[in-house]
Parts: structure tokens; sequence; C-alpha cells
């Protein structure tokens, strides 16, 4: 199931546990800032990254679909684009890969729930 709800949930979810679980990532505290970057984290994974999947095709062929990763960390580089420093941050690559795991598996986590 490829469903919007799944998705948005697999977001909040998965940057809900990095910012509580990584000390390399910050924010301002607030349970709202938790909830709009995951939200923002579903809405690019649903429409964004099946485009970017497209795009990358043959290096996903030639990595063994490996290079999904990178396209989830270019992901979560956006939404930490989109946000000011204030608010959200992550800080270095590896906080950036574990962040990406953690969405991962609760989308995956979420994909078996809704089955």
């Amino acid at each position: 199931m490829n469903s919007l709800i799944e998705k948005l949930l697999a977001g909040v979810i998965g940057m809900a546990a990095s910012i509580y679980l990584l000390d390399g990532i910050t924010y301002d505290g607030s349970f709202k800032t938790i909830l709009l970057v995951g939200l923002t984290v579903g809405l690019l994974i649903f429409f964004i990254r099946p485009l970017l999947s497209l795009i990358t095709l043959p290096l996903r062929i030639i990595t063994l679909n490996l290079f999904s990763i990178v396209i989830m960390m270019f992901i979560i580089f956006i939404v930490d684009c989109i946000f000011p420093p204030d608010m959200f941050e992550i800080f270095g690559l590896q906080n950036y890969f574990f962040a990406t795991l953690m969405v991962w598996i609760s989308e995956k986590a979420l994909s078996m729930i809704f089955k």
C-alpha cells in the first residue's frame, strides 16, 4: 500500500525517533516542529521520491538499489534546508544517514502494519 497517510506517518515517526535518539539533530523543543518536519518528510517521500527514483534508475540498477539511501538522504537534506537553523538542523553526514535509516525502518514497519 502506497498511501499518503502511510508516508506522512512514517515521516513523523521516523523523524521523531531521529530527533530524540541522535545527538547531531537539534530542534527548538516544540512538538509542532517535530510534526512539521515529519509531515514535510512524508510529503517529499510521497511526491518527490518516485520522480527521483525514476530519474536515477540506471544508478539504482548498477548499485543494486543502494542508491535509494542517497535519495532518502537528499530528501532529508532538503527538509533540513527548508527549516531555519534555530528551528531544525542536522549536523554531519552520519546523522543524515541514521535519520534516513530510521525513516526507512518506520516506513517499512508501517507498510507491514497497513497491509
